[in-house]
């Protein structure tokens, strides 16, 4: 790469936005390295890691919120963004600045080029943005760091973290087969592999191939294991703004509990935050009514949005995303309603094609329209409609731009909702489209 230092926040993005075409993952031993010499950053804060193939995020936001209510100062590490590369790094529910990302990245640049210079590799784009992160907590007064994992969990940049305060493990299913393996069991192995020695363990416990690994793991390293399933709660009502539930414990008996996205999995993503949280406040005296507040109040983007008027995004992403958006948009249905029209688009490591069969065989749609997004990795228009095409009668529209795609379903719709979906990439791009930003979609 070339070693002039960009000058401006603008200059920043795009220097780490071209890393992945000079470098490539690293092992956990050079992250430790990159994180030794920038100070061990955030090391003396209480971590809470959170692995899973679907759900991570929102058990984060959930976890945020209720820390937030608590007077906690927090920092949250995700991945990917939507629309800017601020989302990633977050301090009490908001990306940072532009004026902070910036500082940070001259602060950690400086290091790389230490590095190298003494013979280690660059880290790649999730590693570097990793190393900023656990920077900027350092440098505020966040008592709790909450880490997302990118990919796996025992390989993943931040399990270099030896000593998190507690971990979390959400639900589990087949996505990144090529790295992970192609088993429920497998890819557990690998999501498990955050677990630490004598450090709490939370888990969705609803897939019995996946906790059996699990409980296994955290048997051999002495982690105190929690196991959630959906019988610890009882969904009361589900409508387009939230859905209701209770907790099925003596405590929680009275209180109604809502979270104000209306995919039916994020009642069980509230209630693994939840027994998490138990555990961060045990022997505190905790206000239920304060936690259903925050609870209430988390707004997680690209996640069952509302977006626009009759448009929702979703980020499903992989078949099990997909099966769980199924349900949801089947529950908001109405008899003697329009038919939706979907909207797709996903990257080439995903299983698509068994995420468009499973969308033709769960949904009963108006129309399918299929767009690319913007990145190396997408799959092109064309090919998507061939696939659809083999699993559905419906029309199939081919829209390269996702504006396109998005003023297609529009036309089209004749009172149905519009469902976007297959990767949060597109959630992005739909999301930008309709504030008017002039990307390439």
């Amino acid at each position: 790469m070339s070693d002039k230092m960009p000058k401006n926040y603008k200059e920043a993005v795009e220097y780490i936005e071209d890393l992945p075409r000079f470098t490539k993952k690293h092992s956990l031993e050079h992250t430790q390295v990159f994180l030794k010499r920038l100070g061990n950053p955030g090391f003396d804060r209480k971590v809470i890691h959170v692995a899973g193939t679907n759900g991570k995020g929102s058990v984060c936001a959930y976890l945020q919120a209720v820390l937030a209510a608590e007077e906690k100062r927090t920092g949250f590490f995700t991945s990917p963004h939507l629309v800017k590369m601020n989302e990633r790094i977050q301090l009490d529910r908001n990306p940072v600045d532009d004026k902070t990302f910036f500082r940070v990245f001259l602060k950690v640049l400086k290091t790389v080029r230490e590095m190298e210079k003494d013979g280690y590799g660059h880290p790649s784009y999730f590693e570097f943005l990793f190393g900023m992160g656990m920077t900027v907590f350092a440098d505020s007064d966040a008592e709790y760091i909450i880490l997302e994992t990118g990919l796996g969990g025992r390989l993943d940049a931040t399990n270099a973290l030896k000593s998190p305060f507690l971990t979390v493990i959400t639900s589990i299913s087949l996505d990144h087969t090529e790295i992970l393996g192609d088993t429920v069991e497998q890819i557990a192995y690998e999501k498990a592999g955050i677990i630490k020695e004598n450090v709490p363990v939370f888990f969705d416990g609803n897939c019995r191939e996946a906790a059996g690994v699990i409980r296994r793991i955290a048997s051999e390293r002495g982690a105190p294991c929690r196991e959630i399933t959906n019988h610890a709660y009882e969904i009361q009502e589900a409508g387009r703004n939230c859905i209701a539930f209770s907790r099925k414990n003596a405590y929680d008996k009275d209180i109604t509990w809502r979270v104000p996205i209306c995919g039916l999995y994020q009642v069980m993503n509230a209630e693994l935050a939840l027994e998490a949280l138990e555990y961060v406040f045990q022997g505190c005296e905790i206000s239920q009514k304060k936690w259903a507040e925050a609870i209430a109040s988390v707004r997680w983007e690209g996640r069952m949005e509302l977006a626009a008027p009759h448009l929702t995004v979703d980020g499903a992403h992989n078949p099990g995303a997909i099966e769980a958006f199924v349900k949801s948009a089947t529950m908001l249905s109405t008899d003697g309603g329009e038919l939706p029209v979907i909207v797709f688009s996903a990257v080439s490591d995903k299983k698509y094609e068994k995420m468009a069969e499973d969308l033709c065989k769960g949904i009963t749609a108006k129309a399918y329209i299929v767009t690319e997004i913007d990145d190396r990795r997408k799959v092109p228009a064309e090919e998507l409609g061939q696939v659809f095409r083999k699993y559905t009668t419906a029309p199939v529209h081919v829209r390269r731009r996702v504006n396109e795609a998005v003023e297609t379903a529009y036309e089209i719709r004749d009172g149905g909702e519009i469902y976007c979906i297959g990767s949060l990439y597109l959630a992005g791009a739909v999301k930008k489209y309709l504030a008017g930003g002039n990307g390439k979609c």
